[in-house]
């Protein structure tokens, strides 16, 4: 069983959710020509725009291409350049169908064939890192994207007033439409250089929050911060029933004694990487390295029993060379669980009995051995002959019966 997933994850918060990034992909890219595209036509051809097919082979294009490149949009960047063409191919053949070789005599048609070919180079080109030819070359695809709407405009006039578009010059020569040139120019110019200090921002944005994120994954753990993040109250402290684990390496402070400390940290890396690798298997609250101990907090106690055989056999590989071992022990009962600290400094941890009665029930736990409590195997709920004695426990009257797991 995988480790606790959040509700919301910790890398949706960072790069957006699917969908948030499907909403910013049709809005930002793949929607803007089609969208002024469909207005242009509804107001030449009125309520006859329906009638034809165009709107009802467009939309679904553009829905797919959008789908596509938001489903691409970690990979290559030279796959944008394919992905962009994805909608007015699909728009193009499927109006052949109905228009055959008449089609290319639109210049509506052309136009978005250019601006997707353009638009798709412009953002191949780009490298996504922090380098003055990428800025540049997100200006230059700002004012691209500008120039659809005047684009637009002029095909809009070459088909409504074709007597003020026989030349450039006829066309210019009308004061608004100098003022709308200028003016889309500008606008696709302060777009362009918002857009390149946004991107430089987000991401070192995204680099702080990565960081932090791998800081306070080293403390909490994935799925605390997880919790942490989606709910803030469930880290106050609150009693709650878990399975507690401790694991020990034996012989380890005689072993250390006789080594350097350079291969004291290195087996203790290789150690915690074992353990680590092995519990992103499965359901656990938290899990904490103190030297060669490692306490561990679940939710089932099954999940704690089967945990401590997988990592005796894997510890078991890796330590024996060494003439080392682990001893196991584990125990069921309430215990507290949430932040603990001052104003400024606070970690994560749990306290009470239960925690005390599974570390002391590890002492006990010889080189390969995982002894549990009664709680816990009366929680396993299984049948069958256990190897069973009573030990005394600092801190309780009356020895407690531990179970052998084999």
């Amino acid at each position: 069983m995988k480790s606790l997933s959040s509700e919301i994850s910790i890398e949706q918060r960072i790069f957006g959710s699917f969908f948030s990034r499907f909403l910013q992909e049709l809005f930002l890219n793949t929607g803007q020509f089609p969208i002024v595209l469909i207005l242009a036509e509804f107001l030449l051809e009125r309520m006859d725009f329906f009638v034809n097919p165009d709107v009802y082979i467009l939309v679904p294009a553009m829905l797919l291409q959008t789908y596509v490149l938001t489903r691409w949009a970690a990979l290559s960047t030279w796959k944008r350049l394919f992905g962009n063409l994805i909608a007015p191919a699909l728009y193009t053949f499927g109006e052949m169908i109905f228009e055959g070789l008449d089609f290319f005599s639109s210049p509506y048609h052309i136009m978005y064939l250019v601006f997707a070919l353009t638009t798709g180079i412009l953002q191949a080109s780009q490298s996504r890192k922090r380098y003055l030819w990428d800025d540049l070359l997100l200006l230059l695809e700002n004012l691209v994207r500008a120039e659809i709407l005047f684009a637009l405009y002029i095909a809009v006039e070459i088909t409504s007033n074709p007597a003020q578009t026989v030349s450039l010059t006829e066309f210019f020569s009308d004061d608004a439409h100098q003022f709308l040139a200028l003016a889309v120019f500008l606008l696709g110019l302060s777009t362009g250089i918002a857009n390149v200090t946004a991107r430089h921002y987000s991401q070192l944005l995204r680099q702080t929050a990565d960081q932090l994120k791998i800081y306070s994954e080293w403390l909490l753990g994935r799925s605390l911060l997880g919790r942490a993040i989606n709910d803030p109250n469930s880290m106050l402290l609150s009693r709650q029933k878990r399975t507690m684990m401790f694991v020990d390496i034996r012989g380890f402070t005689n072993w250390s004694e006789r080594h350097s400390p350079e291969e004291v940290a290195s087996l203790l890396n290789r150690y915690y990487l074992t353990v680590e690798n092995l519990l992103n298997d499965y359901q656990i609250i938290k899990y904490k390295f103190t030297a060669d101990e490692v306490m561990v907090v679940f939710i089932d106690a099954g999940e704690a029993v089967n945990t401590a055989r997988e990592l005796q056999i894997a510890l078991g590989r890796e330590l024996s060379g060494l003439n080392l071992g682990v001893g196991i022990g584990i125990h069921t009962g309430l215990l507290v669980e949430g932040l603990l600290g001052g104003q400024n400094v606070r970690f994560y941890d749990v306290i009470g009995d239960t925690v005390n009665t599974a570390e002391r029930i590890e002492k006990v736990a010889d080189v390969g051995e995982i002894w549990i409590s009664e709680e816990t195997h009366q929680d396993l709920e299984v049948t069958g002959s256990f190897r069973q004695k009573e030990i005394s426990v600092k801190g309780k009257d009356k020895p407690i019966k531990v179970y052998l797991i084999s």
